[in-house]
């Protein structure tokens, strides 16, 4: 099953740490690659691991909030080559990371779980893009959410009656090093 997510774009974050442990101390630059005023506007800078140690810490920290047990072999870092909004294709090393996280959470306790995520995300002041708790669905729970001023995107939903899937989002980044190419 392909969790659902939201691609955005994601300028800048400063995250804070929540009552929950939803939101993690880390601070994070996030940037979409092209904005619809400036597509040369600068490019957020993080390595590929500082991005991944980042989402890393998101996706644990939302199955802290569903109180889930994180399950640490099926962690995924999808880390691929970005494109403008026009279609362009640079040569600088930018990248987008798609991070997910299954953890266990028996059936009984995911409609509960995947709403507690909902509920925090909406007091951090994320945008609520889709939820549903449906048993005539698949998935039957499910939270995408995304950060309004930040524009990056978490995702849960439930896999199986024992596991639901943690997913985090990013746009463009740039490497720190890297010097911007521009369009």
């Amino acid at each position: 099953m392909t969790p659902v997510t939201l691609r955005s774009s994601v300028t800048r974050l400063a995250v804070r740490r929540a009552s929950l442990a939803l939101v993690p101390v880390l601070v994070l630059l996030l940037g979409g690659c092209v904005s619809d005023e400036a597509k040369n506007d600068p490019l957020p800078r993080m390595s590929k691991q500082k991005a991944e140690e980042w989402a890393e810490h998101w996706t644990s920290s939302m199955a802290r909030t569903a109180g889930a047990e994180p399950v640490a072999s099926t962690r995924q870092a999808n880390f691929s080559h970005c494109l403008g909004k026009g279609g362009e294709s640079a040569d600088d090393g930018r990248f987008t990371l798609r991070y997910n996280l299954r953890a266990k959470l028996p059936g009984d306790r995911q409609a509960a779980g995947i709403r507690a995520i909902k509920d925090e995300l909406q007091k951090q002041g994320f945008e609520i893009q889709g939820y549903r708790s449906d048993p005539a669905k698949n998935p039957v729970n499910l939270v995408d959410a995304r950060q309004p001023e930040q524009r990056f995107a978490v995702s849960a939903e439930d896999l199986d009656d024992q596991l639901i899937v943690l997913v985090v989002s990013t746009p463009c980044l740039l490497p720190p090093d890297a010097e911007q190419q521009e369009f």
